[in-house]
């Protein structure tokens, strides 16, 4: 068997470039939003509140539960905890 090596989990994980980097995207973004809330050392229940979220999904984001959450409303989420969120668009390598 031939060994292979990868740039990023998600090139490993995934069956297609375009899947690989939106994981990554989400990933991130799920990784800096834990780490605000965390941050922010109040309760899960008021972070979830500073969040408008329930306290179950709040669980859910800081337990690292990424299929549960759409770049989307990861996006939502990271501007709610205070977080400037950029796209960076490079042509492929």
């Amino acid at each position: 068997m031939k060994r292979q090596s990868f740039d990023n989990v998600w090139d490993a994980l995934t069956d297609s470039a375009e899947e690989a980097a939106s994981m990554t995207m989400r990933s991130n973004l799920l990784i800096a939003v834990e780490q605000r809330v965390r941050s922010w050392k109040v309760t899960q229940a008021a972070a979830a509140h500073r969040l408008g979220i329930t306290q179950p999904r709040l669980n859910d984001l800081l337990q690292g539960k990424i299929a549960k959450f759409s770049l989307d409303t990861l996006v939502d989420l990271a501007a709610r905890a205070g977080l400037s969120v950029q796209i960076k668009i490079a042509k492929a390598a």
